[in-house]
């Protein structure tokens, strides 16, 4: 029963994406699990990974205006909600303003995050590949 599988869709084509970083990830994702979606985009303006093992001004990329453009893209239409958060606290009254009162709509939530905000295994990582 492959229809019986309803709202994975969007899940797995984000891990996919993460996975498969040298291809382009296309999905066809029915209107009815979109909605429902939460998605958290991590903000760190660039490639920490990549600064890490090699730095340059190539890794530093052009911010958007991420949640703009899902405003844009709901147009009014729908139901859609964004936030942007900063802090811990902010994050925690987001997350629980999509599972509570935005239940029913696309959630998109932008975390931002400082360029070096990282582990110290992936600092130690970056140096022994570079």
């Amino acid at each position: 029963m492959q229809y019986g599988s309803i709202g994975w869709a969007v899940g797995t084509t984000l891990r996919y994406a993460q996975i498969v970083r040298n291809k382009r990830v296309i999905a066809s994702i029915g209107d009815g699990s979109f909605p429902r979606t939460i998605i958290f985009l991590i903000n760190n303006g660039g490639y920490t990974i990549e600064v890490e093992i090699h730095d340059g001004p190539y890794n530093v990329i052009k911010n958007w205006n991420y949640t703009g453009l899902v405003d844009a893209i709901h147009n009014g239409e729908g139901k859609c909600w964004t936030a942007k958060v900063l802090y811990k606290e902010e994050l925690i009254d987001a997350i629980d303003t999509a599972m509570g009162a935005k239940s029913d709509c696309l959630c998109f939530i932008e975390v931002t995050v400082h360029k070096d905000d990282t582990s110290k295994e992936l600092l130690e990582w970056g140096i022994f590949v570079s």
